[in-house]
């Protein structure tokens, strides 16, 4: 286990003094640095002033609102003492001049016990008194050169006021780090931001390296802006990220094992000792992998944190490895032992543990108990510490007791897998227990040949031995399920006859109109099901409290299949149909009412099925024994584009099931149809997915069609017709297409309607050609980016939970006209849309924002006016949707709650106004 503590002295009467200006000179609104305690009095009332600050300089920033970007590092800065507020407030959008940039990076490397008297520094660069002894060593230890400075300074200003530039603060940052020499190495590398032509030459490495180590990602637009001032909350970021790389030994930082945790206090395993802190209402949270707070109720003991000590409480939490330092052993308890000794029996060898008075020990539904209550031959649970050499338990929780009893009460879950039954009995308490070949199961007073059979919240009466469910019978009528296999079914007396799990046939009664779901077909009927002594379907059945059929769900089928059979003849009459198999081996099959058929038509018939079933035409067939389940004639072959050859007039597919088959056509080429063009032979690429339509006859390609997809923002639709008419989201064409045999589905995979899909919903729609074969609703996820991995993207919804998306695929960031490959491009707290594309490539769409003061809102005309920013500015009045998200911070508020010249950020998804937030 690695931890430590760090030293963080200073005691020099010169750093006090130097620290006691630097706080005057500090109190105004541009305030960057901590407080240094007064170890000697102050002459006048600054000097208690200045103490007060640095006991108070860790309350919670009044401007500094939940979900701001830089706040995690302004509060963990706070904390170690290098920055504070002003007033309650942290200022983050003001400036930070080069002197207190300077002051902040020595304190940063912790070596302000190092300062001295500033005697030394050159008169030319013009430093306040305070920040002397500060550039005095910044010059000594080389995070600043004079001739460097000197050689940019103009005429007549001072070096020290000079506002800090992102570039320099960069520069200063890296040699803080210690890295000057490799970020000279990356001196003549890209930098990869847009505006890396304005960023000075001899900083590109040092801004190079800040990039690598993940200290900057630039602002919008991927640009650095180099010559830019840097904000406090920016500079609070820098050094921030910077710490990751860098063992400064601050002595208010520890980072251990929570050993203790309550509602007040932390207690941390660090160094081989116990340090304990106060969790009062200044303590704030974070995880190392996120920038957004987190409850306190998120710590979890015995994993690794970092707590930064603000006199005595825990100013700072941050969760360093969230996975707990414990280890599990499960095994049978033979004795507790004196001496706090358990033995206990693990995998046929026993085992011996040590345990003192802060172990705790469990029963089985976690109420705490005494040691000597365990009983032998228990299955217990000990849990061990890993974080020292001892592994001490901490817990024993016992899993399982030898339980003999009877009693009433309901079944809270089953595990038939597992073959446990956990039961809350009428006092309420719930247990599991095993059940094994001799349990007997009734439902009252029939035999139950299942566990399938049982249902959650059943009222039972049971009986235990040693622990085994010797009995339970279910005493209340409910609606339950049992499986089977379907003998028969007879609608008129309304009867349905199965054999159950043990094989002996039993009748149900039908409700009056039971569902029925078959896998593959919409609106399954009785017609749907396949009863037969031999081969019937598979089937789950839902009885009801009367122990009716209320639900069919065919779960399997005991047939076989025939593929490429050709036909030998078809007799109408007997309707049986004689065919060879591929090994020339001939079949006969009986056809009825009940046989599923498929040829080339949209509602195929027994009747046209068997005007087309003639000699030598192939055809697939799925049958139990001689009876014909499905009869599909071959009008088409699906698999993808192979090669063609010309001068043979053949084309050649891979199928599914990885065959290759070569298909002949007539004339100089089949009919090709691609979806959004008129295409010809040479454009169908190796690999496309295509479908090759038959001729009438089967003996040649009439039609290639290729499989594509697309996404549409949907324009109209034309119920009528099922006619869809929509824009395309890769060119931007309208076009519209039928829909009347495709299938329709919503975000989730659920069937629809056309009259569901609706006007402004984004679809894929694949296609076969020009044919539409299925439409799926798009799901748009709208929110800010709140974390970023190398596998997931973690995004705030404005309905205020999160969603995650797996970045193990495709991924496209979108701002504006630039379209970049990758999450790169994104940045926390980026209001982002977020949708898959018809190919399955995650699209994140960073919305547009516009920075305004409110004027007023047109309640009647839900119109938002905008003061304009300037004369020519024609933007100002914008439309509020009913779903538009109007908050400050993560309160939800009304529109009508603004006041004029509130501060408000507008953001948009095209032209359409998706969110305000108020400042």
């Amino acid at each position: 286990m690695s931890s430590f503590k760090r030293t963080y002295r200073r005691n020099s009467k010169k750093a006090v003094s130097a620290m006691l200006a630097a706080a005057i000179c500090l109190s105004g609104s541009a305030a960057v640095f901590a407080d240094e305690p007064a170890e000697s009095s102050a002459n006048s009332g600054t000097g208690t002033n200045i103490t007060n600050t640095s006991n108070t300089a860790f309350s919670l920033f009044s401007d500094v609102q939940n979900g701001f970007w830089a706040e995690k590092y302004i509060y963990k800065l706070a904390a170690e003492g290098i920055i504070v507020g002003d007033a309650g407030k942290f200022r983050p959008s003001d400036s930070v001049t080069q002197q207190e940039a300077i002051t902040m990076a020595i304190r940063f490397m912790n070596l302000s016990a190092e300062v001295g008297s500033g005697d030394t520094v050159p008169a030319e660069l013009q430093i306040s008194g305070y920040a002397k002894p500060y550039v005095e060593l910044a010059l000594k230890k080389n995070l600043i050169d004079k001739d460097e400075e000197l050689a940019i300074l103009k005429e007549k200003e001072s070096w020290g006021q000079k506002k800090a530039s992102r570039e320099w603060v960069a520069k200063v940052l890296i040699r803080a780090l210690g890295k000057d020499e490799e970020a000279k190495a990356l001196g003549t590398a890209a930098t990869g931001f847009a505006d890396h032509d304005k960023i000075t030459s001899s900083v590109r490495g040092y801004v190079n390296l800040a990039a690598k180590l993940d200290i900057t990602k630039g602002i919008e637009g991927n640009k650095f802006d180099p010559q830019g001032n840097v904000t406090r909350a920016q500079i609070a970021t820098f050094f921030g990220k910077g710490a990751e790389h860098l063992d400064a030994n601050y002595s208010n930082v520890y980072e251990g094992i929570v050993t203790e945790l309550t509602d007040s206090k932390l207690t941390l395993y660090v160094d081989n000792q116990l340090k304990s802190f106060v969790l009062d209402n200044r303590s704030v949270y974070f995880t190392k992998d996120s920038q957004l707070k987190i409850s306190k109720h998120d710590l979890k003991p015995y994993t690794k944190v970092l707590a930064i000590d603000k006199i005595g409480s825990a100013a700072y939490v941050e969760i360093i490895d969230g996975n707990q330092q414990l280890e599990s052993t499960e095994g049978t308890l033979l004795r507790i032992l004196n001496g706090n000794r358990i033995l206990m029996l693990v995998n046929n060898d026993s085992v011996e543990y040590t345990f003192d008075d802060t172990t705790a020990f469990l029963d089985q539904n976690g109420n705490k108990v005494a040691a000597s209550s365990l009983t032998p031959e228990s299955t217990i649970i000990v849990q061990r510490e890993t974080y020292t050499a001892a592994r001490k338990p901490v817990l024993v929780q016992v899993k399982s007791a030898l339980v003999s009893k009877s009693g009433t009460g309901t079944i809270e879950s089953v595990d038939v897998t597992g073959k446990k039954i956990t039961i809350r009995d009428a006092s309420g308490t719930v247990e599991t227990y095993a059940v094994d070949e001799t349990t007997i199961l009734l439902y009252q007073s029939q035999k139950l040949n299942s566990l399938n059979e049982l249902q959650s919240n059943s009222a039972i009466k049971y009986s235990v031995k040693n622990s085994v469910l010797d009995s339970l019978e279910v005493t209340q009528s409910i609606e339950r399920t049992v499986k089977g296999t379907l003998l028969g079914l007879d609608q008129n007396g309304r009867l349905l006859t199965y054999s159950n799990a043990s094989g002996y046939p039993e009748v149900k009664l039908l409700a009056e109109k039971p569902e029925i779901i078959v896998g593959g077909i919409k609106d399954a009927t009785f017609d749907d099901l396949f009863a037969d002594l031999n081969g019937g379907d598979k089937v789950e059945l839902t009885l009801d409290a009367e122990e009716r059929v209320t639900k069919i769900v065919v779960e399997g089928r005991q047939t076989e299949q025939m593929p490429a059979a050709t036909v030998v003849n078809y007799d109408s009459k007997s309707k049986t149909l004689t065919v060879l198999d591929a090994n020339a081996k001939p079949h006969v099959f009986v056809l009825d009412d009940k046989t599923k058929v498929e040829y080339n038509s949209n509602q195929p018939t027994l009747a046209g099925m068997e005007s087309v079933l003639n000699k030598d035409r192939k055809i697939n067939v799925t049958y139990i024994g001689s009876r014909a389940l499905s009869v599909q004639m071959i009008y088409k072959y699906e698999g993808t584009f192979v090669s063609v050859n010309t001068a043979e007039k053949k084309i050649t597919l891979l199928t599914s099931d990885n065959k290759t088959i070569a298909l002949p056509y007539q004339g100089t080429a089949p009919t090709i149809e691609l979806y959004g063009k008129s295409a010809t032979l040479s454009d169908v690429k190796v690999g496309d997915p295509v479908v090759a339509m038959l001729s009438t006859n089967q003996d040649a390609v009439q039609t290639l069609a290729v499989k594509s997809s697309a996404q549409f923002v949907v324009s109209s639709v034309d119920t009528s017709y099922s006619r869809i008419r929509a824009v395309n989201s890769n060119n931007g064409l309208t076009e519209s297409f039928y829909v009347d045999q495709a299938i329709l589905t919503d975000e989730n995979g659920n069937p629809i309607r056309v009259n569901n899909i609706q006007s402004g919903q984004t679809i894929n729609v694949a296609f076969n050609g020009h044919k539409a074969v299925s439409l799926q609703v798009v799901k748009l996820t709208l929110g800010s980016v709140q974390n970023i991995d190398a596998s997931t993207l973690t995004v705030k919804t404005f309905a205020g939970g999160t969603e995650s998306f797996p970045l193990s695929g495709s991924v496209k960031v979108v701002r504006g006209t630039s379209v970049t490959t990758g999450t790169g491009g994104l940045a926390s707290a980026d209001r982002v849309e977020v949708r898959k594309d018809s190919d399955g490539t995650l699209i994140v769409k960073v919305l547009t924002s516009l920075e305004r003061k409110f004027s007023r809102y047109d309640a009647n005309a839900r119109e938002l006016v905008v003061k304009r920013a300037t004369i020519a500015d024609d933007k100002y009045r914008f439309f509020v949707n009913a779903d538009t998200y109007v908050h400050q911070g993560d309160t939800t508020i009304s529109v009508q709650s603004l006041k004029d010249d509130d501060k408000i950020v507008l953001y948009f998804n095209g032209e359409r106004l998706v969110e305000i937030e108020k400042q």
